[in-house]
Order: C-alpha cells, then sequence, then structure tokens
C-alpha cells in the first residue's frame, strides 16, 4: 500500500494535547472529513492536503491536531468505539423489552437481537478499518498498537457481555474473554456478508442466528441466578 509522505509509521502517541473547545470543534470536522476522504480514496490513497481541503483547515490546523495519518486513524477509532461500546452498555441494561414468558432459547434470542440491533455494520467504516488493518499488519509498531486497543476494547466489552448474559440467566462458560473473541470475529466476518449479499433482510436474519448460536454455545444457564429469582419470589 503506498504511503503519503506525511503518514508517520509510528503508532499514535499517548502525549496528551490541551483540548479547548474550539480544538474539540476543529478535530471533530477533521476527523469526519477524514471519514468521506478515507472511504472515497482509500486509506493508503489519501493525503492530509485532502483532508484539510475537505474540512476546511489548513495543513497548521491538522497538524496542531494530529501528528500523522496514523494517529487520526486511531483518534477516529476510538471515538467510533466508544461510542459504539456506549450504545452497547444501554442496549445490554435496557428493560425495554419483556423476557416474562419466554423459553430460554427465546429469551437468548430477543436478548442478542437487542445488542445486535446497536452494532452497526457501516460500508465506509468496513473498508477504511479493513485497509488500515493492512496497513497495520506490514508495521509492526502500528500492529502492537492496534492490538493493544483491541484488547482494550475486550476489556470493556466482557463486564457488559456478563451483565447481559446475567440478566438472560445465562453465564459463559469458562473464560469470558473468549467468547468475546467469538463475537468479535464474528461481527467481522458476517459485516462483509451483510454488505456483500444483495438481499440485506436475509443476511442479517443470518447474522442474527449466527450470533445466537454462538452465544448458545459458549455460554450455560445460570443456576445461581435461577435459584436467586425463586428465593425473591417466594419471600
Amino acid at each position: 500500500m503506498p504511503t503519503s509522505p506525511a503518514r508517520s509509521s509510528e503508532p499514535a502517541t499517548d502525549t496528551p494535547r490541551r483540548v479547548t473547545k474550539r480544538r474539540g470543534q476543529t478535530r471533530r470536522r477533521l476527523l469526519d472529513a477524514a471519514v468521506e476522504v478515507f472511504a472515497e480514496n482509500g486509506f493508503g490513497r489519501s493525503t492530509v492536503e485532502q483532508i484539510c481541503e475537505r474540512g476546511g483547515y489548513t495543513r497548521g490546523a491538522f497538524y496542531s491536531n494530529f501528528a500523522s495519518l496514523d494517529e487520526m486513524f486511531f483518534a477516529m477509532w476510538e471515538q467510533r468505539s466508544s461510542a459504539m461500546l456506549a450504545q452497547i452498555r444501554l442496549a445490554a441494561d435496557s428493560s425495554s423489552i419483556d423476557l416474562s414468558g419466554l423459553t430460554p432459547a427465546e429469551k437468548l434470542r430477543a436478548g442478542t437481537e437487542l445488542v445486535l440491533g446497536v452494532v452497526p455494520v457501516d460500508d465506509q467504516w468496513y473498508r477504511i478499518n479493513a485497509e488500515f488493518t493492512a496497513h497495520a499488519l506490514r508495521n509492526p509498531s502500528l500492529k502492537k498498537a492496534l492490538a493493544a486497543r483491541e484488547d482494550t476494547i475486550l476489556d470493556t466489552i466482557v463486564p457488559i457481555l456478563e451483565k447481559a448474559l446475567h440478566r438472560l440467566g445465562r453465564r459463559a462458560v469458562g473464560d469470558p474473554r473468549v467468547l468475546g473473541r467469538a463475537l468479535v470475529a464474528l461481527h467481522d466476518g458476517t459485516s462483509v456478508q451483510c454488505l456483500i449479499e444483495d438481499d440485506d433482510a436475509s443476511a442479517r436474519e443470518l447474522r442474527l442466528e449466527l450470533f445466537t448460536h454462538v452465544v448458545a454455545a459458549y455460554t450455560e444457564p445460570d443456576t445461581t441466578h435461577t435459584h436467586t429469582h425463586r428465593k425473591e419470589g417466594s419471600s
């Protein structure tokens, strides 16, 4: 993949920058512009100049916020990940579905569908993420940084997943991180299927079925949860 002279081969630094309200607005507009440019041109063919032109800023504005396009991608990735995790947490805590009267299998499907409904299958983002991943695999330091961020996401997802399972009367079998990794991998794989299938509704239905089966395979009924509810009901 061709590399722009403006792109550093080093991962994003952890050096904090002072973020004023105006700087925050500039960052957001530059990130929004970058999404469009990366999606249209491909990450490897995009330049700082193209992003600045799309966002209406100068190169100085870019470099006062980001050291490189690599760092910009990680900022974009963290922004989107935070938003998605917040939605997953809300869905997992939601009482918008009535689970009473449902069989265990029906509860599992309903809970899976509720959470899956807030996990986007985004054509733009899939292209950007796939291209950057290929770029990172050619660069050891970027690969390491990407892996670290994936681990951070997993660390955040697992407690949310365990709480959601508890509401459904289930618990993970063995290490819950294994289930977390399986679901992340399934999301990546089924996203491709949803994006390339002509029948989007059918692809999304299959996606739900696959997620439900995987969750069922990696979990078991939580007898402690069941006994607790029985005790509460008899009091």
